[in-house]
């Protein structure tokens, strides 16, 4: 199942490309990880283990951030296209469009 996530035949991409993708399913992991962690949060009544949930989650923030943190300095176009929409006030759509014309 881990070899899923290649759509061309493995040997065939580059070692950068196939880190790129390695790095694309662990962003996504830590995101789906942070979910579960959000819901069991939502329902849990007992103190004690929704605060290791909330511990657990917040170390899964740390891993989002540095997986998209790797993947934007292997791709600067990224990094210019969400520097206009990420940690800006203002509506969200008009900030992605922003973001997508500098990147053109």
């Amino acid at each position: 199942m881990a070899f899923d996530q290649y759509h061309e035949p493995a040997h065939e991409l580059s070692d950068e490309t196939r880190t790129f993708a390695r790095m694309i399913v662990s962003l996504t992991e830590e995101a789906e990880a942070i979910n579960w962690y959000e819901q069991r949060i939502s329902v849990e009544k007992d103190p004690d283990a929704k605060a290791i949930m909330q511990n657990a989650q917040h170390e899964e923030f740390k891993h989002f951030g540095m997986d998209l943190e790797f993947l934007l300095r292997k791709k600067p176009i990224w990094r210019k296209t969400l520097q206009a929409i990420l940690f800006q006030p203002g509506d969200i759509v008009k900030l992605g469009e922003k973001g997508e014309e500098a990147s053109e």
